[in-house]
């Protein structure tokens, strides 16, 4: 059973864009590579999830946060849009504020 808000929105959008934040991190790539990678061992990122009790999602939405020299800082996540969209709205943030998604 899924929670709504009255208006509809999901009130599982704020650990669905962590849960894929923190496998970009977790990982050191971001979530959209994460999903391509799941497809060909679904059973090892099912066990990452299941060993990180539920905070790992490997689905597109989440870039790696990078200074000017490539240091990994974090990452950010989104969730409410398509993956794609997801992803175009971390970017543009990261960017926004001098930084480089990765």
């Amino acid at each position: 059973m899924a929670f709504v808000r009255e208006d509809g929105a999901s009130m599982f959008r704020f650990d669905i864009a962590r849960g894929k934040a923190w496998g970009a991190v977790g990982m050191g790539a971001s979530s959209r590579a994460l999903a391509e990678r799941a497809k060909d061992n679904p059973n090892f990122f099912v066990a990452l999830a299941a060993t990180a009790e539920g905070k790992f999602l490997a689905q597109p939405g989440a870039v790696l946060i990078k200074d000017a020299s490539g240091q990994i800082l974090g990452a950010a996540g989104a969730s409410g849009g398509t993956g794609d969209e997801d992803e175009q709205i971390c970017v543009a943030g990261i960017q926004a504020v001098g930084l480089l998604a990765g």
